[in-house]
């Protein structure tokens, strides 16, 4: 108990700011980014809109191979990616076994500040906690590409939505809305997943200052912003016209 009170009371007030700077720009770009894409299109909100087509479009396959094949293939990138955080946080806990001499390391490193050990445990903690947050992110969105998939192996077959007569536009507009729900959440978890590697790089400037600290968080949510709102590709996927050239 004395340990963690001793490591907390070691931290200097920048820390404090630095650490208050990285929560806040992670939670609040989060809440920021869910907020805007309400009134302009994001590029997670823009792949939903391609998710729940392809879930509708599946409804007229008889043979429906080529859909569980696509999500197979969507769910290896959040595997992939849980299998590497497992060996990240292994590698990040065999540091804490040796903490002095990692430090000793990190104190050759120009511009460094230089910290106690117990301080530059917490800072390979807070690494730790990130990449935690991450591995339950990239798990959750496999199950969730799981439940997608079973939602399209259930699927009614072309044939029994054509003699639904009348109502089969309706069963498919539900079936629809309810797969490319399941499908968007699994990739909104994902996008989750992604958004905590990007910020444990900016974590890992705290290894050098804390002034580092915030600098590489607010350039790595200026890097998110521009990539979910302002890239190129979100311009194809939404069907936006491309941007004039520059003379």
């Amino acid at each position: 108990m004395d340990a963690p009170l001793k490591m907390l009371g070691e931290l200097r007030w920048l820390d404090w700011l630095a650490m208050a700077f990285f929560f806040g720009g992670w939670i609040g770009y989060a809440v920021f980014a869910k907020r805007r894409a309400e009134t302009t299109p994001s590029l997670l909100v823009s792949t939903n809109r391609i998710r729940r087509e392809w879930m509708l479009q599946s409804t007229w396959r008889e043979n429906r191979v080529i859909d569980g094949i696509v999500v197979q293939s969507l769910s290896s990138s959040p595997s992939f990616f849980a299998s590497t955080t497992i060996l990240i946080i292994g590698g990040l806990l065999a540091v804490l076994s040796a903490t002095e001499r990692a430090s000793e390391l990190v104190r050759e490193i120009p511009f460094a500040a230089r910290t106690s050990v117990l301080v530059f445990d917490f800072k390979l903690l807070l690494l730790t906690a990130v990449f935690v947050y991450a591995f339950f992110r990239f798990t959750w969105s496999v199950r969730q590409y799981g439940f997608g998939a079973l939602l399209v192996a259930s699927a009614p077959d072309a044939e029994q939505f054509l003699a639904a007569g009348e109502a089969a536009d309706a069963q498919r507009q539900a079936f629809a809305d309810r797969a490319g729900r399941v499908m968007a959440l699994a990739a909104e978890t994902f996008n989750d997943g992604l958004r905590s590697y990007y910020m444990a790089f900016a974590a890992v400037a705290w290894l050098a200052s804390a002034p580092a600290f915030m600098i590489a968080t607010a350039i790595v949510v200026f890097v998110l912003y521009r990539r979910e709102f302002h890239s190129d590709v979100l311009r194809t996927v939404s069907g936006a016209p491309p941007p004039d050239p520059v003379p």
